[in-house]
């Protein structure tokens, strides 16, 4: 096989070494990005314009540039202290009714394409995973660092899954609109994005039960945690 057919797949390697050896991940995919450039025969010139235009033209330029200061600014004067205080007021708030009531209206909202109404820089983390470490916390007082990181993981985790899923049930999203043009260049023109977003619908829905399923358990499992950590400690085990 001719070894410059293969050329522009050079950045899948750099990719994959990059994140296996946990170096940060915008300076992989950027070297990755001038990697293949280079080696379709770019020029350095044009690459940097490529990567230019882009930038300014991603929608993810506002997350940069001003949401997440505004969310350090926040941070910096207690918001994810009052979001604690907040839910630890409400005696019926739980950690996983928490992420349950958040995962619904994040796939609710990503199916009408308002993807960008959470996040994990701009919700999760400043606002998210604080009240559910608060429930949790307000129902068996202070808890260790890797049930604190479990909970924050399944923050993390409800508002990737949930997007993800949501996303694809709207008509105008990138990946549907890819898939759309990719069936007719192949001569498949009786599809249309009408019929992808519906097909998405039972997989939203069964992502969502699935979920559902994971995280009334996760109470149950938070109390076993906390015991075993107590039990280790030598502390009194919570009911």
């Amino acid at each position: 096989m001719d070894s410059s057919i293969l050329l522009p797949l050079i950045g899948i390697p750099i990719v994959v070494a990059g994140f296996a050896l946990r170096f940060n991940p915008l300076l992989v995919v950027t070297v990755a990005g001038l990697a293949t450039g280079l080696a379709v025969g770019m020029d350095f010139g044009m690459l940097l314009e490529t990567f230019g235009e882009k930038f300014i033209n991603s929608r993810s330029l506002a997350v940069y540039v001003l949401i997440l200061p505004i969310i350090g600014l926040l941070e910096s004067y207690g918001l994810k202290e009052r979001a604690q205080d907040w839910i630890s007021s409400m005696a019926s708030a739980t950690s996983a009714r928490i992420l349950m009531l958040y995962f619904i209206l994040r796939q609710v909202f990503g199916a009408l394409g308002l993807t960008y109404i959470g996040g994990q820089a701009q919700t999760v983390r400043p606002l998210l995973a604080p009240m559910v470490e608060g429930a949790a916390t307000a129902r068996y007082g202070d808890l260790p660092q890797h049930i604190r990181d479990k909970l924050r993981a399944h923050s993390a985790a409800c508002d990737n899954i949930a997007v993800f899923f949501g996303e694809d049930i709207f008509l105008a999203f990138g990946a549907v609109l890819l898939i759309d043009a990719f069936l007719k260049e192949n001569g498949i023109t009786n599809i249309e994005p009408l019929h992808l977003g519906l097909w998405a619908i039972p997989t939203a829905i069964a992502a969502l039960a699935i979920h559902m399923f994971r995280l009334v358990r996760l109470d149950a499992g938070i109390l076993r945690d906390v015991n075993a950590w107590k039990k280790s400690e030598g502390k009194e085990v919570a009911a």
